[in-house]
């Protein structure tokens, strides 16, 4: 469940879950630094979509956990090559 993991993270970086946007949409975890969505591997460009939105609207950086497990390898590269160009901090969250 993606809940489990988002909740884990954003304990661990210390940021508010689910902080809700002007839009309605939400960040799935707000840092003082970061603004994070976190979703399973397969999502990867979904993922990139909203961190770079979520980043551009409330003037944090883009960052993205991503739920990664056995045979995920080839959407965890796609995922990086893409964060390094454009500065998006990868998160990667073991299933």
């Amino acid at each position: 469940d993606e809940k489990y993991y988002q909740s884990k993270m954003c304990n661990e970086f210390g940021g508010d879950m689910e902080y809700v946007l002007f839009d309605k949409t939400r960040v799935d975890c707000l840092t003082k630094e970061y603004a994070i969505e976190v979703d399973f591997a397969k999502k990867w460009a979904e993922g990139i979509g909203q961190s770079l939105y979520y980043a551009e609207v409330t003037g944090k950086k883009p960052a993205i956990g991503v739920i990664s497990g056995d045979g995920d390898e080839k959407y965890l590269d796609r995922i990086r090559r893409v964060g390094d160009k454009f500065g998006i901090k990868i998160i990667v969250l073991e299933k």
